[in-house]
């Protein structure tokens, strides 16, 4: 087999979740076989697995236009006592996008008129113009980053500079493609803050080593830190890329999770714009995150800037090659885009569920980022965005010497027992790339609000029982 294939790594999905599916059938097989209630899945931003509701306005699109009998002349009247007027009217006049066959395929990069209200969107959010011309609709966040890594590593000996801690798409992509990951550190006595001096380590140290360095990837908010580049940051980084003639990966699929004043969300194709600059820029987002949270319906774009003409033509064919992006998930990323508006019949109640969502999530990130502070061997910066708290943890010599012993990593062995006492899954930092010596884990703020509570009392009981155990008597 491709020997790339066996060096791929991917710890969102890895032992610790694999053996947390193992005790959820015990669970059901053998009820009260284990410590724990219930597998509380805190490994992977996924909303809806952890009770987030769905939008209704979402929802009621996505069935009528599955159900289509039920815009017929003959059923139109009872839609009508079940169905806002603005929903029956969207799910008509997205049908028509697709000639009234969801089935069918589309466009390779997209439907046209939902690339052109992301572009509207990217214009009102930012204030510059952008082009549906210049947007390609993909299966998710992940399908779109991939397919601009492929056409950038043409050799080995090409290099992608990857935050670290960093989401492990990014190496397990480049492992695939048989690239070199050129890591650079994030501060995190700076709040996950990004500094161009190590960024001009990290590059002059790799081309030192004939490495092909030719993008960045930068991720914001942060994931896995839950950390907000500032403006001024994101300047900085878009003049570093110029001078060294770097396309920047912006992955900017969290952008309305921000529970900061401080440091809000501003994208990359807004700092490029107001610079002037010709940086070359791919940037992307999905509907998987967000209030949205429609993981499963694989979703998302990319909006690529300053990108050669000839280059666009050679995506094309990537696209084609994949044929299309499916089409429930291109209708999800439209009403993302283009969500009921002042005056519509649903717009009172879609404000409502955003809001709802949104200030649960913002009470959750920081309750448990203040959890995670009020432990002894354990610091954790705020959530200013995202989905998730990165803690570090100072573990103790004894444990960390028996999780050698054992050839695993100490905040793998860490977070294996949690999972083993709690039925709490997460990931451990070293799945994300963490700095020397350092160990964290990376943990959802997704339990539901009203399991909070019982959720962090028994994280704490571990924590504090494994310090007991291990901690040098006196």
């Amino acid at each position: 087999m491709n020997p790339n294939i066996r060096e791929m790594e991917y710890a969102v999905r890895g032992a610790i979740p694999i053996r947390a599916e193992k005790l959820k059938e015990q669970l059901k097989t053998h009820p009260g076989s284990l410590p724990f209630k219930q597998v509380t899945a805190c490994n992977i931003g996924n909303p809806q697995q952890l009770e987030q509701k769905p939008l209704t306005f979402l929802r009621q699109v996505s069935a009528l236009m599955e159900y289509t009998d039920l815009l017929s002349p003959q059923m139109i009247d009872t839609t009508r006592k079940l169905f806002p007027e603005d929903a029956i009217e969207r799910a008509r006049r997205n049908l028509s996008f697709v000639g009234n066959a969801v089935g069918a395929y589309t466009q390779s990069l997209g439907i046209f008129e939902v690339r052109q209200d992301v572009a509207r969107f990217i214009e009102e959010r930012d204030g510059f113009p952008s082009s549906p011309d210049n947007i390609c609709l993909t299966s998710g966040a992940s399908g779109a980053v991939e397919r601009v890594i492929d056409m950038l590593v043409s050799s080995p000996d090409v290099g992608i500079m990857i935050p670290i801690p960093q989401y492990p798409l990014y190496t397990a992509t480049l492992a695939r493609v048989n690239a070199h990951a050129v890591p650079y550190y994030l501060q995190e006595d700076k709040d996950w803050q990004l500094s161009v001096s190590d960024l001009e380590h990290s590059l002059a140290e790799a081309r030192a080593k004939g490495t092909d360095v030719r993008a960045l990837v930068v991720i914001n908010p942060g994931n896995p830190t839950g950390g907000c580049l500032l403006e001024s940051n994101i300047a900085e980084i878009v003049r570093f890329c110029e001078r060294h003639r770097l396309v920047i990966m912006a992955d900017e699929v969290y952008q309305t999770n921000i529970y900061t004043e401080t440091n809000p969300f501003v994208s990359f194709k807004k700092v490029v714009a107001q610079l002037g600059s010709d940086v070359e820029l791919f940037s992307f987002h999905s509907i998987s995150k967000g209030m949205i949270g429609e993981c499963g319906r694989r979703g998302g774009y990319y909006e690529a800037v300053n990108i050669d003409e000839k280059v666009m033509g050679q995506l094309l064919k990537l696209a084609s090659v994949s044929l299309c992006p499916n089409v429930q998930g291109q209708m999800a990323v439209d009403i993302m885009v283009n969500p009921p508006r002042l005056g519509d019949a649903s717009y009172e109640q879609y404000k409502a569920e955003v809001e709802d969502i949104f200030e649960s999530m913002k009470r959750r990130a920081k309750k448990l980022a203040q959890a995670f502070n009020s432990l002894p061997n354990m610091s954790c910066n705020d959530a200013q965005g995202a989905m998730y708290c990165f803690p570090r943890v100072e573990l103790p010599q004894a444990f960390i010497d028996e999780a050698k012993a054992k050839g695993q990593q100490p905040d793998s062995l860490y977070c294996m027992q949690m999972l083993e006492a709690t039925g709490i899954s997460v990931v451990p930092g070293s799945g994300f790339g963490q700095y020397p010596g350092t160990f964290h884990f990376r943990s959802t703020f997704l339990p539901p609000e009203n399991l909070f509570d019982d959720f962090i009392d028994s994280f704490k009981r571990f924590h504090l029982g494994l310090l007991a155990r291990y901690s040098p008597k006196i």
